[in-house]
This record gives structure tokens, sequence and C-alpha cells, in this order.
């Protein structure tokens, strides 16, 4: 696996927990301690510092030393990365509906025939030596 495709598979392990996701948007707001990214959650400390580390592995946090501060920051760039990845698929599916959207104008633009009436159906069949309906 290339550096590239596994700090993506890091980054979305990361981003898969809804806890880490809300640590993550509350630091776009600016930095902050662990402590007060704690307080909206109903969990110990060290669990929240185990969210941390997993968020400070993938890339996704950076944290300082401030005399007994342990301020938390965001570190956008592997977001970046996912966004750059997810940015080929969307030209994919762009592609596709234009091309969807190319064949429904052309279908509409396009006189439709009638279904064969019953009785030009009975014809063609007769015509074929199979029996009619």
């Amino acid at each position: 696996m290339t550096p590239a495709a596994d700090r993506l598979s890091s980054t979305f392990a990361a981003l898969a927990d809804p806890t880490r996701r809300a640590i993550l948007a509350r630091l776009t707001l600016g930095e902050t301690t662990v402590g007060d990214l704690a307080e909206p959650f109903d969990m110990s400390l060290p669990a929240i510092s185990k969210h941390l580390k997993v968020l400070e592995r993938a890339g996704l946090i950076s944290r300082g030393r401030d005399a007994q501060r342990r301020p938390c920051r965001l570190a956008a760039e592997p977001l970046h990365e996912i966004a750059d990845w997810v940015a080929t698929y969307r030209r994919f599916w762009e592609q596709r509906l234009d091309r969807l959207e190319d064949y429904l104008r052309a279908a509409q633009q396009t006189p439709t025939s009638s279904p064969p009436s019953t009785s030009a159906k009975k014809k063609r069949t007769k015509a074929h030596g199979r029996k009619s309906k």
C-alpha cells in the first residue's frame, strides 16, 4: 500500500467515529484544551484522550504544550487529501449524470412511435405461423 493510501485509510478510520468528528468540528472554531473538548461528552477524560490519540496519529490534530495546558488544534491537511480523493469520484458522477441528461434530452426530442395495435400484432403473429392470443 502506498503511503498516501495508508494515510487516507487512517484518516477515514479516525473520521468513522462520531465523537472524533464532533471534536474536529469543535476545533474548527480554534485551538482549545483537552478539558474543554471533553466537556460536552458523557465520557471520562481518559476516553477522550484515546480519541485524541487516534486523531493525532491520523494527523488530524496537533497538541502543543503551554505550561500546564495541552492545547489541541486542527491540522487540516489530511482533510484536504480526502477532499481531493472524493473530487475524483465527484467528477466521475458528474460525467455520468451529464451523459444521462444528454440521453434524456435526446429521448425527449425523438418522436415516439405508438405501440402496435392489437390487429397489427395479430397479423404479425399469423405471418410467423403462431396463434395469436
